[in-house]
């Protein structure tokens, strides 16, 4: 990542020169997940190649400002790669200042924003870096971590790593580096991520740096159309890495990865690590085998030829499943299949407010929440039918949104999931806001995430007092979909730690009444740590991926191949 300073000397195979005036030899800095080796201060090639080789068990190290990378891979071309990321940098100048906004960029400050930054690397897939080293290197000269906060509440929506090359190694280019930059998933305001990098320019722009480089890969084009409209340039610098299991994708191709959709590759990744053999079936980007010995085992992401027809039928069919679970004596909200009109209104004066959802489908399609009237019924019935001729009723149940996974008789993991929420600026429209809500989601969310701007939206809106074109005033939170489908926008909070044990017990006895070895049932809860619930679906294709940091695809592995389970 970086720019390489045009001082820095060109490496001779046989005697290297000195270290240009001002620089320090054998520059690295430790950021926890790794270190960064300024490979144009390291005397010679193979100096470098030995500190490379000094890299951690789990730890990603990069070389960057690589002079001769032709030099350095041919030392060793079976142990290092060439990164395939572009390097950009962008001009300060002493003016440079951060830009007002709700959101405050500054250095870590306090033991509970080192454990959010560490949080926001686990939600981000990135190596962790534990709270403890963070919070013990807060105040190191070379490397300072960022956060973003939302100026009110103080609730940490993003963080990045800034390296001031001048303290790294006597940079005489006097220059800065960023690193690391992540966005929650959770974060309602827009630009968190512009407002981190602008943040660190006027940080080290005061501190009388000249220019802010970082990395990108190659082919992420979003980040890269950023970085170039606020004024980032490419350069022509050079970084390097180990082969290793963590950076595996970066310079292999097995053949598998494009086939496959971003819910089968947390399961692929696994596989592939413990040696289980990996083969797209069919064509599609869902479905593929996994093979060890001589067993033999077909998925489409989670469902497998281990989930039998007769429990699929079960959970598709959203009228069987409630009967499944009212019989096996679990609590589930009352339930009608529409027939008669008047009967649906009968059932809606019965429950005030009722759920309308079609019988058969996924990812939220045709669901509508907290319908109170006869003619928004009729409207949501006719939505529902759009996706499956049989519609049904449930009484709307109070409290979050839970989602417990079970896996062989064993809950894995739970997730509180909450509607999709934006926060009003004083300037935008609800409608604009939610546009911005949806493009950041997808910078951050895994699969495509669409927020529809539908009659569901707008009778949310409405009983809020706004219309899609109001303007929201500056710091409001607003709830815009009462349903929490990530698909749609909504966000997850992990509550596997403090699940009930009269919940876990609950999704446990849903899975063996439907007879399915691996789910995800959605609850609805007052609190994750209580036991008062109803259960109100079972998903038997449930994304593991939504789950992390828990070990979801470790143990699906597990179930799948028992013979490959770490001793």
């Amino acid at each position: 990542m970086n720019g390489e300073s045009p001082s820095a000397r060109h490496w001779h195979h046989r005697a290297a020169p000195p270290p240009p005036l001002g620089e320090t030899p054998d520059a690295v800095v430790d950021c926890g997940w790794g270190r960064l080796l300024f490979a144009h201060t390291f005397r010679n090639p193979e100096e470098l190649v030995a500190s490379m080789r000094a890299e951690r068990p789990g730890a990603r190290d990069i070389a960057l400002y690589v002079r001769d990378p032709h030099v350095v891979l041919a030392l060793s071309p079976e142990e290092f790669f060439l990164d395939p990321s572009h390097t950009y940098r962008l001009a300060l100048e002493p003016t440079t200042a951060p830009v007002e906004s709700a959101i405050d960029v500054r250095p870590l400050s306090s033991p509970s924003e080192a454990e959010a930054i560490e949080r926001l690397y686990v939600e981000h897939h990135m190596i962790p870096v534990t709270r403890e080293f963070l919070w013990a290197n807060r105040a190191g000269s070379a490397a300072t971590y960022f956060i973003a906060a939302e100026r009110d509440s103080g609730e940490v929506l993003g963080t990045a790593l800034g390296v001031d090359h001048r303290e790294a190694f006597d940079d005489p280019e006097n220059g800065c580096s960023l690193w690391c930059l992540a966005v929650s998933a959770h974060a309602a305001i827009p630009g968190v991520g512009k407002r981190l990098i602008e943040g660190l320019a006027g940080f080290y722009a005061q501190r009388g740096r000249r220019h802010l480089d970082l990395s990108v890969l190659h082919d992420n084009a979003g980040a890269i159309a950023l970085y170039e409209s606020m004024g980032f340039e490419r350069i022509p610098a050079f970084a390097m890495k180990r082969r290793t299991p963590l950076n595996e994708p970066l310079f292999t191709s097995d053949g598998v990865r494009e086939h496959v959709n971003e819910y089968s590759q947390i399961i692929i990744d696994e596989a592939l690590r413990r040696g289980i053999q990996v083969r797209p079936l069919h064509g599609r980007d869902d479905y593929f085998q996994l093979a060890l010995g001589g067993r033999r085992i077909d998925c489409r992401e989670t469902l497998t030829s281990l989930t039998n027809a007769v429990a699929y039928s079960r959970c598709d069919d959203k009228r069987i499943t409630h009967q499944v679970l009212r019989d096996a004596g679990l609590r589930v909200p009352a339930q009608m299949l529409v027939e008669d009109a008047s009967e649906a209104e009968g059932f809606l004066e019965r429950h005030e407010s009722v759920v309308v959802k079609p019988r058969r489908g996924e990812q939220g399609a045709g669901i509508s929440v907290g319908v109170r009237s006869p003619a928004d019924l009729r409207a949501a019935i006719d939505v529902a039918r759009a996706e499956c001729s049989d519609v049904l009723l449930e009484e709307r149940c109070p409290g979050e949104d839970l989602r417990i996974l079970v896996i062989d008789s064993e809950v894995v993991a739970a997730a509180v999931r909450e509607p999709p929420e934006i926060i009003g600026t004083g300037e935008h429209t609800i409608r604009e806001l939610v546009a911005k809500l949806e493009r950041r989601r997808n910078t951050q969310a895994v699969g495509r995430i669409r927020i529809p701007v539908d009659d569901e939206m707008e009778r949310c809106l409405s009983d809020a007092g706004f219309g899609l074109d109001d303007t929201l005033p500056e710091g409001e939170r607003l709830r815009v979909r009462r349903t929490a489908n990530v698909h749609k926008g909504g966000t997850i909070r992990d509550v596997t730690p403090v699940l009930n044990a009269g919940l876990a017990d609950a999704a446990i006895r849903a899975t063996q009444a439907i007879d399915i070895p691996l789910a995800g049932l959605d609850f609805l809860v007052m609190d994750p740590r209580e036991d008062d619930y109803v259960i109100i679906e079972v998903n038997e294709r449930p994304a593991l991926v939504n789950h992390e940091p828990q070990p979801t695809a470790e143990r699906f592995i597990d179930f799948l191949f028992p013979q490959s389970r770490a001793a």
